[in-house]
């Protein structure tokens, strides 16, 4: 058993959310029970999700996507309401990284992707607000066939990916940000990349990525961003000598 204190604690020091110019708060978002001797990881805060972290017997739910978002106050009615009274009611807490779990270089989405990929090293890029929170990975020598990273990705992620395959063979470099990560297409070809990988595509991406003969690669948005969650859960489970269970809710986005 732990407090819930020193995990929240735990995770702002490892992941600095203080660095980051985000779409959401990051950190304790609402607060349970004190003590905490179960946790659940998952991808995003919804309804269903508390109600398995209810019926799991939770104390403490980690999330990539929180239920908070901007900076104005959210009204308490409607769905969101429901989802709040569903935690309250139950004494859960409810604690979200965003951006920062995506640039981390250890428990982070992208570093975690890099180097299932096989990747010898990692170059931080995609800044967003002076911040980087994605990384350009070189593959391992002499690279990577595309059928091959293809396949790997599917492998990866769980689903065929949608695969602009118009990059050079082999693949020696990839750059890699996870979920709604499309605009970063350009920084990726700037740096160099002969393939970028992110989660969701934009209606221009495959243009851009004909003219520059660069690979693109849309592994869905809640699939690329199981990761870094997942091994934060896991990396406080031992710390802290808590239970730990990830919730998989997949989502076809």
């Amino acid at each position: 058993m732990a407090s819930l204190a020193e995990i929240v604690a735990a995770c702002d020091a490892l992941l600095a959310p203080e660095r980051f110019a985000d779409y959401c708060p990051n950190g304790l978002q609402v607060e349970g029970r004190s003590e905490v001797r179960r946790i659940a990881s998952a991808v995003s805060a919804h309804a269903e999700l508390f109600e398995r972290a209810i019926a799991s017997g939770v104390d403490l739910l980690l999330t990539h996507h929180g239920l908070l978002w901007g900076s104005a106050p959210t009204p308490l009615t409607g769905a969101f309401r429901q989802r709040l009274k569903l935690l309250l009611e139950a004494d859960i807490s409810l604690l979200a990284y965003h951006l920062p779990l995506d640039a981390h270089p250890e428990l982070g989405n992208n570093a975690l992707i890099a180097r299932a990929l096989g990747a010898q090293s990692l170059t931080p890029f995609a800044e967003h607000r002076g911040q980087p929170i994605g990384f350009i990975a070189q593959l391992p020598s002499p690279g990577s066939e595309p059928r091959a990273l293809h396949a790997a990705i599917e492998r990866l992620c769980g689903r065929e990916p949608l695969h602009f395959d118009f990059g050079p063979t082999p693949v020696r470099s990839i750059a890699i940000i996870s979920g709604a990560g499309a605009s970063y297409l350009e920084q990726a070809i700037a740096a160099g990349a002969d393939a970028f990988l992110t989660g969701e595509p934009a209606e221009r991406v495959m243009a851009i990525a004909k003219e520059a003969g660069v690979h693109f690669i849309a592994a869905g948005h809640y699939a690329t961003e199981t990761f870094g969650i997942r091994q934060l859960g896991a990396h406080l489970a031992e710390r802290f000598g808590l239970e730990h269970v990830f919730i998989d809710i997949p989502n076809p986005i």
